[in-house]
């Protein structure tokens, strides 16, 4: 688990203790998967990249870093369905702070959440690029 305190993201008002339950285990899911750094992520920042199966079981499973659009799909992809040792494998620290401020619009409300409590450099360096 990262090195950060965790705190349990807040959840939204208004949800039954069931659909409130349902959504701390979903997030826990991901939280689940963290690395314990930033640093940690030394994935490709170049060339083609082949995602396995298990990752791009919907669609795409080839994405182009030169291209902007495919960048940020396997970057999206990979934060939604990627296990804790493909994080690393995929993900470059210097790329997703690059991309976070848009691609963090991209991801699901969990994903984000979980990633900027555990990482507050990747909501600073939102703010930052404001």
């Amino acid at each position: 688990m990262p090195s950060t305190p965790q705190r349990p993201a807040p959840t939204p008002s208004g949800l039954s203790d069931a659909a409130a339950e349902d959504l701390a285990l979903y997030r826990e899911k991901f939280r689940r998967r963290l690395p314990e750094s930033l640093d940690e992520l030394r994935g490709p920042t170049q060339g083609v990249v082949e995602l396995p199966l298990h990752m791009a079981w919907s669609g795409m499973t080839s994405y182009d870093l030169g291209k902007p659009r495919q960048r940020m799909g396997l970057y999206r992809t990979v934060l939604h369905e990627g296990l804790r040792d493909d994080l690393p494998r995929y993900l470059d620290r210097d790329l997703l702070l690059q991309l976070w401020p848009v691609l963090r619009t991209l991801v699901g409300r969990s994903v984000r959440t979980v990633w900027e409590d555990a990482f507050p450099q990747l909501a600073f360096h939102t703010r930052a690029a404001a």
